[in-house]
């Protein structure tokens, strides 16, 4: 591609990332920088790595430090991987050029028949008759629909599930903060039935009880604890057998939290909302300390790029359209 094409590319790409609440001063400064190196060394064609490598290397302070490097080179990386979708040819570098940096890993992010086949799977667990399969079906299925951690579920008592309002007040959360969480009507008659069982089973039915509860031995009526839940969710998981599209060693329960915002992005992206306005009520609603902490979410799905560079195609056409 040609020197003035890179420059463009770059523009629009830092001009979405802006819509999308990046400010990303560092990678503006840097991605304008490898625009001004490939112009410089008057490349043709598509981009090489070892193009990204030569620039890397020619760092302004005279940096020796390969981690230097490989930090420059990061901030390429994401504009390379929106890029492939005009210049397919584009080459995008791997961790391992100039030595591997720590890094947030990827989620796992459930489709919606993997969430689906989950829940059944929970549906299922016995002994039958029982209410062992409806417990980890709600609890699961909770998680899903409205993002809470894993921690805060189980934390829940009967008096913070407001079935009448359709209100979760959420107590205990990671950052001592409280929070109420409106649930979908779906959710609201889940949680209904799921009681209803759970009364019906003798199991926890005052306001102070725990709304999940063990119904074994001695642990019979007290509250689920972290690890046996994540044991029968690595049961549930073997026996589904799903494909890991995260880097975690494993698709896991934190991921059905990872899913619930990334799908809410995908979907505003979709219909064409405002992400930056609606973005502040999306991170108070998971209960996230910083709203960059949500923003986080978009890097994860390479979807929500392509939306984004699609609508671009769409404002340039508009704009040609005007300009004609």
């Amino acid at each position: 591609m040609s020197a003035t094409s890179l420059h463009g590319r770059v523009e629009d790409y830092l001009a979405e990332r802006h819509r999308l609440g990046f400010s990303g001063r560092t990678q503006a400064y840097a991605l304008r920088s490898f625009a001004i190196h490939v112009q410089t060394i008057r490349h043709r064609g598509p981009l090489t790595v070892e193009v990204m490598a030569d620039w890397a290397r020619s760092d302004s302070h005279g940096s020796a430090d390969p981690l230097t490097w490989a930090r420059r080179l990061k901030l390429l990386r994401t504009f390379l991987r929106w890029l492939q979708q005009f210049e397919p040819r584009t080459e995008v570098p791997d961790d391992a050029i100039f030595g591997r940096l720590p890094e947030r890993q990827a989620p796992h992010i459930y489709t919606e028949q993997e969430i689906i086949d989950l829940l059944a799977a929970a549906r299922r667990l016995g002994p039958a008759p029982g209410v062992r399969g409806a417990i980890y079906e709600t609890l699961f299925g909770l998680i899903a629909s409205t993002g809470m951690r894993l921690s805060e579920a189980l934390t829940l008592r009967n008096e913070d599930a407001d079935l009448r309002y359709g209100i979760l007040t959420i107590h205990q959360t990671k950052f001592g903060k409280s929070r109420q969480v409106p649930m979908h009507t779906s959710t609201v008659e889940a949680l209904r039935h799921y009681c209803w069982m759970r009364d019906l089973a003798g199991l926890s039915a005052d306001d102070d009880s725990p709304l999940f509860v063990a119904t074994r031995g001695k642990l019979r009526g007290m509250p689920l604890s972290t690890h046996t839940v994540e044991r029968v969710f690595a049961g549930l998981r073997e026996q589904l057998g799903w494909h890991n599209r995260g880097t975690h060693h494993a698709p896991r329960i934190h991921d059905l939290r990872h899913t619930f915002v990334v799908r809410r992005i995908l979907l505003w992206q979709a219909q064409g909302v405002d992400v930056d306005q609606a973005m502040l009520s999306l991170s108070t609603y998971v209960g996230h300390a910083m709203v960059t902490n949500t923003y986080w979410y978009l890097s994860a799905v390479p979807e929500l790029m392509s939306l984004a560079a699609g609508r671009f195609e769409s404002y340039k056409q508009d704009a040609e359209v005007h300009d004609a």
